[in-house]
């Protein structure tokens, strides 16, 4: 069964997440420096089977663009292009590294929150887990 795919994107770095073989759980996968991320991408499409892309929308309280969201809709096209077979999906992403810090510090390891790879892997696992959350009342 083909798996989900979660990206966080970021101006320096990417953190990405993916599902179990069945689509349930999501998972942190791997931060990448944004520069080499088509290049990392190319290489887990060549290894996994992914259905669906879930990219992290960012946006202020009010729904308003933020400093990246035009960055984000670029990438939705570029990766809409580069994988025609695979359905792009837009989350909002509105707390998620708040979050993820949150979580980080709940689980007792506060050292590990100034890991920003480590934090932007984790926001893209609760992107995606809210992604699959919503699917899951549809």
């Amino acid at each position: 069964m083909p798996k989900i795919l979660a990206i966080d994107f970021g101006l320096k770095r990417t953190g990405l997440a993916i599902t179990d073989d069945h689509a349930i759980i999501a998972s942190p996968l791997t931060t990448v420096d944004s520069s080499t991320l088509m290049e990392f991408l190319l290489q887990l499409f060549g290894k996994e089977s992914i259905s669906t892309i879930v990219l992290g929308f960012p946006t202020r309280l009010d729904g308003s663009d933020t400093h990246i969201t035009e960055n984000v809709r670029i990438l939705q096209e570029v990766l809409a292009k580069q994988f025609p077979n695979c359905g792009i999906v837009l989350q909002d992403e509105r707390f998620s590294s708040s979050r993820a810090m949150e979580t980080i510090h709940l689980a007792g390891k506060k050292k590990h929150m100034k890991q920003k790879s480590l934090v932007d892997k984790l926001a893209a696992t609760l992107i995606l887990q809210d992604y699959l959350s919503q699917q899951s009342f549809q």
